[in-house]
């Protein structure tokens, strides 16, 4: 008891400095995106936005939550069908809580749902989750890579961004081949750690629900079938990025809304504030300005965009809490927070 009560000050103290390390960084990077800014004009920009546009946005975009949760239950079939109404629901009170709490903690929300309702191993959930962002990340740096070849302005900060995010997405690659395979090693080796057998056995069983989360990508038509709806989720959600300009009579080419998605999809794994505030300030001006577009479009529209978002995941992510009322938003920050 006494050592349960000495680390959790420790805990707090470490969450606090998280959280202003993430609010120092969100300061710094508005300081450097809204300098120089003209608000008259963003305000301007606003407030012609055309409301046929916005609801085009809202219902492509509801479309690509519906087919997230449905490439997520590819995933999740490796261990036992999943219902599409429970697989959307937790997607969508995911969503939410990525956007209102730090530290992610919306992939502790969809996994504490999701095992919830099926008796999965919490263990497993969570691994097709994070899998999922390893994946996406991986699909991104490709994508962005090739479009990159297709235009003749780079902006400077994302090229060079793109090799270290290409040598992640490798690892992250490498990891999901190698690690199940190696399954026999890692539990030779928990079993020779100096610890209590029953702790032995227990990270044994949680080491085998996550090596089974990486191998639901080693089935073939699995992968293929993951695959397809990652291109198709990817392609609406760089619809939405011009269908936003359109809204406020801006225009964008596909390819710069491909570069724009990935790099606020990039941007989202940073340490950062809840909403990603200042993060997509700093990405949506220095990806459009090289385009042509002045700093206060560029600010017009990441704010339209961070308010749609908003408001469209707190919809979906409220209803799927009131229908989940055992699920904690508070909990889940507080397993998903660092130690």
């Amino acid at each position: 008891m006494a050592s349960t009560a000495n680390t959790r000050p420790s805990i707090l103290r470490s969450r606090t400095f998280h959280m202003g390390v993430a609010a120092i960084f969100a300061a710094v990077l508005l300081y450097y995106s809204l300098r120089g800014i003209d608000w008259r004009q963003v305000w301007v920009t606003l407030s012609h936005a055309e409301a046929k546009y916005i609801l085009v946005w809202l219902a492509v975009v509801t479309s690509s939550l519906f087919l997230r949760a449905m490439r997520w239950r590819v995933l999740l079939s490796a261990e036992q069908p999943v219902p599409v109404s429970t697989a959307f629901w937790a997607t969508s009170a995911g969503y939410f809580g990525n956007n209102f709490l730090p530290f992610r903690a919306g992939e502790v929300v969809r996994t504490l749902m999701i095992s919830a309702r099926t008796g999965m191993s919490k263990s497993f959930v969570l691994t097709t989750a994070l899998s999922e962002r390893i994946f996406d990340a991986i699909t991104l740096v490709g994508i962005a890579a090739i479009v990159l070849l297709t235009l003749p302005i780079k902006p400077g900060w994302f090229s060079h961004a793109a090799t270290p995010f290409s040598v992640i997405g490798l690892v992250g690659v490498l990891a999901i081949i190698l690690l199940p395979r190696l399954e026999p090693l890692w539990a030779s080796i928990l079993r020779k750690l100096p610890i209590p057998s029953l702790l032995t056995e227990r990270l044994i069983g949680i080491m085998e629900q996550v090596l089974t989360g990486i191998r639901a990508f080693h089935d073939a038509r699995r992968l293929f079938t993951f695959m397809l709806f990652t291109v198709v989720i990817w392609s609406c959600d760089s619809i939405t990025a011009v269908l936003g300009m359109y809204a406020l009579g801006l225009n964008m080419s596909l390819a710069v809304a491909f570069l724009l998605i990935t790099g606020l999809a990039l941007g989202s794994a940073l340490p950062s504030t809840p909403g990603y505030v200042g993060i997509y300030q700093f990405v949506a001006v220095s990806v459009l300005v090289p385009f042509g577009f002045s700093k206060s479009d560029a600010v017009a529209y990441i704010v339209l965009f961070q308010g749609l978002q908003f408001a469209h995941t707190a919809f979906w992510g409220l209803i799927a809490l009131a229908k989940n009322r055992g699920i904690s938003l508070s909990r889940a920050a507080a397993i998903s927070g660092p130690a």
